[in-house]
């Protein structure tokens, strides 16, 4: 059988995969990119972007909650079908319109996972290909958990698909996704249990604010079992039994659904990196700055499954840009880690951006912590909130903010605010003296600055 050859063949359609393609073939290279789901990625057809759509709607329903002692009447119902059909308006016209794009620029499109057979070919779809240059954009998938009956649970996949919300769900794994769609569904009147083996939620975070948001959640009907240890799934006539170990001692829990949001991990199993000389552990792809392999040169990666990356679509795109631009005019451009801020987009959301406190204080002789409870502010006040907290990070010897935390409603908005004030060296005199509009969550801001704790 003849090797079909390109200059640079991708793998994964995602924000990464695409970005490092349109850069290769508008310089004249010849590329193909290859994925073994619906092209598009993740984030607009199955996480970020669907995900949202379908949160806005617990959103509200909590909203009119917090106001139902105020001046509204009843909570409203959710059509829970015309929801899942305003979401496919989203998802469902992107892998048809990701193909139409990368055929108009003369891309070949390949429609499974391919495995490497050696330095220089891949296997894809029956055929030999072979190429200058290999581009691994893969992404992250669910990480597999190894209990008798692991088979049995479900993914985001699925709760983003859901015809019906469920009458109760355990979610094991209390990340961005757990909490995020626990959330969702309780607040949907599901009975939701939250099982996670370390001693709280969100470790990633502040301790202070995932304390409150957890609390929220608690009176939402969510329970939560902390320090517990997953050992078996069992299928009953109508639910799913959950056995789980915890101080010594084995329970049960039962529910209609249970989910594995117990983390993602680096999609490459399925590839046969180890027949290419591709080295790559728990981080994924191990790259360079330049997100060349470090052990193979014909081979860059980007995205969620490079060494240097987080699950976030705007760095995804970034490490494309530059993993593009340097197939296209050689390792000239670096990527340097830039400061991102990420968001849980549970009712309050818990942003962060810059150092955690414990960064900081290891970083600074002296950091001043501007911490504190905002449930007696007029924003809070307005809208009845059920948390809404701070906690800002200084160097006290140049005043500058070097990080932010913030629990409220408006959070992965205001957080942007501060990720500006930090980019730009702004110090405590600086932000304090910008004007916002009133009364906004912003202005708030420059509140928090007030009393050091």
């Amino acid at each position: 059988m003849k090797t079909k050859h390109y200059n640079v063949f991708v793998i994964g359609s995602g924000i990464a995969g695409q970005t490092a393609a349109k850069a290769c073939v508008e310089a004249g290279l010849t590329v193909a990119i290859s994925d073994k789901r619906e092209f598009g990625g993740t984030c607009s057809t199955r996480g970020c972007d669907p995900k949202k759509v379908l949160i806005q709607f617990a959103d509200l329903m909590q909203n009119s909650k917090q106001l139902e002692s105020l001046g509204i009447k009843k909570t409203p119902k959710v059509k829970w079908k015309a929801v899942q059909k305003f979401k496919k308006s989203f998802t469902k016209p992107v892998p048809v319109n990701t193909e139409k794009t990368l055929k108009a620029l003369g891309i070949d499109l390949y429609h499974q996972s391919p495995k490497f057979k050696n330095e220089n070919e891949l296997v894809v779809e029956g055929k030999t290909i072979s190429a200058d240059t290999f581009v691994i954009a893969t992404g992250y998938v669910p990480r597999d958990l190894e209990f008798k009956g692991a088979d049995l649970l479900k993914t985001s996949d699925t709760i983003l698909k859901l015809k019906k919300i469920p009458k109760s769900a355990i979610f094991i794994g209390s990340g961005y996704v757990g909490m995020e769609f626990c959330f969702m569904l309780s607040t949907m009147g599901c009975n939701v249990t939250m099982i996670e083996e370390g001693e709280r939620a969100l470790t990633q975070f502040d301790a202070f604010l995932v304390e409150k948001l957890t609390k929220v959640l608690e009176k939402n009907g969510v329970e939560f079992i902390f320090n517990a240890t997953p050992t078996k799934v069992e299928k009953l006539k109508k639910n799913k039994k959950l056995t789980y170990e915890k101080g010594g001692k084995t329970k049960t829990v039962k529910a209609r659904k249970i989910f594995n949001t117990a983390g993602r991990v680096p999609a490459i199993d399925m590839l046969d990196l180890v027949n290419a000389n591709i080295k790559a552990d728990e981080t994924g792809v191990l790259v360079n700055d330049f997100m060349q392999s470090v052990s193979h040169k014909k081979v860059y990666a980007c995205g969620d499954v490079s060494s240097k990356s987080l699950p976030l679509t705007p760095l995804s795109g970034l490490q494309g840009y530059i993993a593009g631009y340097n197939i296209v005019h050689g390792n000239k451009k670096e990527f340097k880690d830039p400061l991102v801020p990420s968001v849980v987009f549970t009712k309050p959301q818990l942003a962060s951006v810059g150092y955690s406190e414990e960064e900081a204080k290891s970083r600074y002789k002296k950091v001043s912590v501007y911490k504190g409870d905002a449930l007696n502010w007029y924003n809070a006040k307005k809208e009845n909130a059920e948390a809404y907290a701070y906690k800002i990070l200084v160097n006290e010897r140049t005043q500058k903010i070097v990080g932010a935390h913030l629990l409220s409603s408006q959070a992965n908005e205001t957080i942007n605010i501060f990720a500006t004030a930090i980019n730009n060296d702004m110090t405590v005199g600086d932000f304090k003296q910008m004007i916002f509009t009133y009364p906004s969550y912003a202005n708030d801001l420059k509140s928090m600055l007030k009393d050091e704790d």
